[in-house]
């Protein structure tokens, strides 16, 4: 009895001495989030690395041990520990990248984009501008300057709040004091978007005034 105790307690021992498996973790995974800490604050908020490892090279491992990567091609190379305990070297590709809003088919100039022309992809952080639209929010609904491609980024440039007041419209001009509310007809001598300032004709006396657009047809007198 005592020899079968001594046997069960050097087996379990030797099974403990071995590199835990449930350690283990996908390659991929481990330099995804050392591809993170390396970028660190230029990370994007919704940025996320798609990792791909050279072919015939192990997808499993404890831990990096050492890692470097070009932040602009995303090639990086790492010392990874096995779960057998040794160190093996791997390489790929780390590619950072984002969710962005495009349209899905081609938008002419002063079209409104609805929300059945936007869809969301993902794309590599390098093909993305930094002057693009990285949020749907802002895109749907917005009115468009120059025209728009299928799948690719839109500049904030290229779209604009919708214009609500149009050169050479007839508009109502309000005029607010306090109690007091004074109305005359316009004539708009520029295009304007909801709360932008816009030049008008009042037609009673000729004169020129700037004005805040309301609303279609709408816009309030500045003092």
């Amino acid at each position: 009895m005592k020899r079968v105790a001594t046997y069960l307690l050097a087996l379990t021992l030797s099974v403990l001495m071995l590199p835990n498996a449930s350690w283990a973790a996908l390659i991929t995974d481990l330099v995804a989030e050392r591809a993170e800490q390396e970028f660190g604050p230029a990370l994007p908020p919704s940025g996320q690395f798609v990792v791909h490892l050279a072919d015939g090279l192990p997808k499993d491992g404890q831990y990096i041990q050492e890692f470097w990567i070009d932040k602009d091609s995303g090639q990086f190379i790492a010392n990874v520990v096995t779960n057998f305990g040794d160190v093996t070297r791997v390489w790929g590709l780390a590619v950072l990248s984002v969710p962005i809003p495009v349209v899905n088919r081609r938008v002419q100039p002063d079209e409104i984009l609805l929300p059945r022309d936007i869809e969301m992809i993902d794309m590599a952080w390098a093909r993305v501008h930094a002057f693009a639209i990285t949020e749907y929010e802002e895109l749907v609904g917005m009115q468009v300057r120059r025209m728009l491609s299928p799948g690719r980024p839109v500049h904030h440039q290229s779209v604009s709040p919708p214009v609500i007041v149009s050169r050479g419209d007839r508009v109502t001009i309000e005029l607010q004091h306090g109690p007091l509310q004074l109305t005359a007809a316009g004539k708009a001598i520029s295009d304007a978007h909801l709360g932008q300032e816009v030049r008008v004709v009042n037609l009673s006396s000729n004169k020129t005034i700037t004005a805040i657009a309301k609303g279609d047809g709408l816009v309030e007198a500045q003092f």
